[in-house]
């Protein structure tokens, strides 16, 4: 093959795969069902170990950073011992970077929401945040007490790619809990894949993800795949939309 043809064929293939990009839309990748069972959790608030790094203890944003610019402190507000998201800021993520971890984080959708879908209470827990924007691999927060929408996208969910094995969420206005294990991606010295990462989870005690090997970052619109990368942090996500916001407590993490 000349050099010619070959890049008349290099150029047809990024066309259409342009092409395909561009029809491709974020319901591809949503699945309505089988709806995970309903549960009702017991009460969990687990309190940091001695071994722990505590990443938010109720009075500051410390260790914290702007995703925008990490060279800036999280502006998120913080009162009563809990920190809420600002959306007028955006994301905020870890100044540290992990690998694999054991992380506990509590959450809560506020009790006066009146919303529905993917706009009841959206935010994110991204154990590993690779980028700006909402680029990593994502644990949902939403609510899904009494909420109808794809089951991959609900809380306890690994966004588009795992639908959690049970339902045990509370009623907006109370706090829940996640309890996650991570096991950070390793990849070859030509950037290709070694073991991918997998990921445990209880939400509120709760077992919803069982040691599931993802796929790669999540995508809103499209499939994952894998891209190279290292330690990282961890990221809390400022939906933007109508979505009321988010408050979190009680952060602490411990390296494996």
């Amino acid at each position: 093959m000349t050099s010619k043809i070959l890049m008349t064929t290099l150029l047809a293939g990024s066309f259409f795969m342009a092409q395909a990009q561009q029809k491709a839309k974020p319901e591809d990748t949503e699945v309505w069902e089988p709806i995970p069972e309903k549960v009702t959790p017991g009460e969990v608030r687990i309190e940091a170990p001695s071994d722990a790094t505590i990443l938010f203890d109720g009075k500051n944003l410390d260790q914290w950073v702007s995703v925008e610019d990490r060279s800036k402190p999280a502006q998120w507000k913080v009162a009563d011992g809990v920190m809420t998201v600002n959306k007028a800021v955006g994301n905020i993520e870890t100044k540290k970077e992990f690998e694999d971890y054991q992380l506990h984080i509590e959450w809560k959708i506020p009790e006066n929401i009146n919303l529905e879908g993917q706009a009841r209470g959206n935010s994110g827990i991204f154990l590993a945040s690779t980028g700006k924007g909402d680029a990593g691999y994502e644990l949902q927060v939403l609510d899904s007490y009494d909420n109808k929408t794809y089951v991959n996208g609900m809380a306890g969910s690994i966004y588009k790619q795992f639908v959690p094995l049970a339902n045990p969420t509370k009623k907006p206005g109370e706090w829940q809990s996640y309890d996650v294990f991570w096991k950070a991606p390793t990849f070859k010295a030509d950037g290709s894949v070694e073991t991918p990462a997998r990921v445990t989870v209880l939400l509120n005690g709760v077992l919803v993800q069982n040691n599931v090997e993802l796929l790669g970052p999540t995508q809103y619109i499209g499939k994952p795949s894998y891209k190279q990368h290292g330690p990282a942090p961890i990221k809390l996500q400022a939906h933007g939309d109508k979505s009321v916001p988010i408050s979190f407590r009680n952060i602490w993490i411990r390296e494996l």
